[in-house]
């Protein structure tokens, strides 16, 4: 019976808001206002757990008859994240301004002495609903940079990528995981459906040094440019494992854990890349830093690019720091043969 008692006992771990809560202090402006930025998106997160994972049930797979501001036709799901996520942040109070990948502008929320703004991609990959595959909302958070009690300002969220605050994703999976740094380190909090809180499940993540896995779509490999080829042919070489989900938030999740490289090349059909700097390359690239991996473009890091447009694209690689840094030496003798 005593060893029955015992287990019932145990510490079920620390949730989210106790764990926001006792590290407030390491943030530069510890009020509390950023800790309500992220539980309002985790509370947006739980609320579309729900909806992803009954969506077979409710008529909520498949695609809309819209297209977002790229010509992109718009999923059942993207619409209803960026409801929840804009719904969210703006009861919270908190963000005076919203920039999502599914709308042309800068969304006000109406909150003008909100001393923070928020870029996101609300439901990343979400084309793989159908057949049940991981897919995740991006997140980054800026300081405004405008006066507050005015409306926000494009030059809130071009700040640049090291201006960020905070930055981080939510997995919907076969577990949910929220996942975030500011600065200090990144973390990760598994969501207990029974009862509905996040709790810390993976503590100072680490990408590992060098991986055995890439990830990107080799149905493109003819278009890809020349550095990337022989890259990848080296990873072929070295028998490496191509482990492309097809979501990005699900794909980095992976290499972090396991070791390895996401990449996303320009090409014919993307000449400036698919991936839009604000609200995907950024975040996950303050994370990559946090979590000793890198992020490149392949001439800079990616937290180093100037943006002039909130949904301006670039290349991208990132992942295991000595993989990042083997793929920048192709890239390197690729601009000066005379050295190779």
């Amino acid at each position: 019976m005593k060893e029955l008692m015992d287990a019932l006992a145990l510490p079920v771990g620390t949730a989210l808001d106790r764990f926001i809560k006792r590290h407030e202090k390491e943030f530069t402006y510890a009020s509390g206002e950023l800790s309500q930025l992220l539980r309002d998106i985790a509370l947006a997160g739980k609320i579309l757990n729900r909806e992803i994972n009954r969506a077979g049930l409710i008529d909520i797979i498949g695609a809309d008859d819209e297209r977002n501001p790229h010509g992109e036709v718009q999923q059942k799901l993207d619409v209803i994240a960026n409801i929840r996520m804009i719904r969210a942040l703006t009861n919270g109070g908190e963000a005076c301004a919203v920039v999502t990948e599914e709308d042309e502008g800068i969304i006000h929320t109406g909150n003008v002495n909100g001393n923070y703004v928020v870029a996101l991609d609300p439901l990343d990959g979400s084309s793989n609903i159908d057949v049940n595959v991981s897919v995740g909302t991006i997140f980054s958070i800026y300081r405004r940079v405008s006066p507050v009690g005015t409306e926000a300002t494009l030059e809130d969220f071009l700040q640049g990528g090291r201006a960020q605050v905070a930055a981080g994703y939510i997995l919907y999976g076969s577990s949910s995981l929220l996942v975030y740094t500011t600065g200090n380190g990144v973390n990760a909090f598994t969501l207990e459906n029974s009862l509905g809180e996040f709790f810390l499940s993976h503590k100072r993540l680490k990408f590992p040094q060098l991986g055995e896995q890439y990830s990107t779509n080799e149905g493109y490999y003819n278009s890809f440019p020349t550095q990337i080829k022989s890259y990848l042919t080296n990873c072929k070489l070295k028998e490496f494992s191509n482990r492309y989900i097809g979501s990005l938030v699900a794909d980095f999740h992976r290499n972090m854990f396991k070791g390895g490289i996401y990449l996303y090349p320009q090409i014919p059909k993307y000449p400036e890349g698919k991936l839009r700097l604000l609200y995907e390359c950024y975040p996950l690239a303050f994370i990559a830093e946090q979590a000793n991996g890198m992020a490149t473009n392949g001439v800079q890091p990616t937290l180093d690019i100037p943006i002039d447009a909130i949904h301006q694209k670039c290349p991208y690689y990132v992942g295991s720091k000595d993989m990042v840094k083997n793929l920048l030496q192709n890239f390197y003798f690729a601009n000066n043969p005379q050295l190779a």
